[in-house]
C-alpha cells in the first residue's frame, strides 16, 4: 500500500499544482477587469480546494506510514534539517498550512459580493498557498530531502 500511496501522492502534486497555477491565473485576469466571476469560475475554485485536499489525505496516510518520519534521528542528532525533521515537521506543517489557506481563500472568494473582490480573493489566498507548497516540496535538486519528480510505481 505505501508505494502505491507515494506514487499517487507525488504525481497527484501536479494537479494540485496545475490548479493552483491556473486558479492565480483567472483570478489575476478577473481582477484586472478581463473575466466575469461565473459557473466556470466558481467550479475552478472549488476543484482546486477539492484537489489540494485530496492531497492532504494522500499525505496524512503517507505520514503515518512512512518509515522515513518513523525512524528516530539517529544518524545526525545535532542537525537542525534532516531528512527526517524535514518530512515530520516541516513538509508537514507547511503543507496543511497551505490546505488550510487554500481553504479559506476558497471559502472567501465564495462570499465576497463583487466579482472583482472574489477574483482579489482567489488571487491573494491561493497565491500565498502555492508559494508555501513550492518552497515544502522536496524538489530533486533540494538539499534537504530530494525527491523525483514523479515517483515510480
Amino acid at each position: 500500500m505505501f508505494p502505491i500511496l507515494i506514487f499517487l501522492h507525488s504525481l497527484w502534486r501536479w494537479l494540485v499544482l496545475g490548479s493552483l497555477g491556473y486558479s492565480i491565473y483567472i483570478g489575476y485576469r478577473g481582477k484586472t477587469g478581463k473575466l466575469n466571476y461565473n459557473a466556470s469560475v466558481n467550479q475552478w475554485r472549488h476543484w482546486t480546494a477539492t484537489i489540494a485536499h485530496v492531497q492532504l489525505l494522500l499525505g496524512m496516510s503517507l505520514y503515518f506510514q512512512s518509515p522515513v518520519v518513523m525512524f528516530q534521528m539517529l544518524d545526525s542528532p545535532g542537525k537542525l534539517l534532516n531528512e527526517q525533521t524535514f518530512f515530520r515537521y516541516y513538509h508537514l506543517g507547511m503543507m496543511m498550512l497551505a490546505v488550510v489557506l487554500i481553504t479559506i481563500g476558497s471559502a472567501k472568494a465564495k462570499r465576497q459580493k463583487t466579482d472583482a473582490e472574489k477574483f482579489g480573493m482567489m488571487l491573494t489566498w491561493f497565491t500565498l498557498a502555492l508559494v508555501i507548497i513550492i518552497i515544502a516540496i522536496p524538489w530533486p535538486f533540494s538539499p534537504l530531502a530530494s525527491r523525483p519528480f514523479v515517483r515510480p510505481l
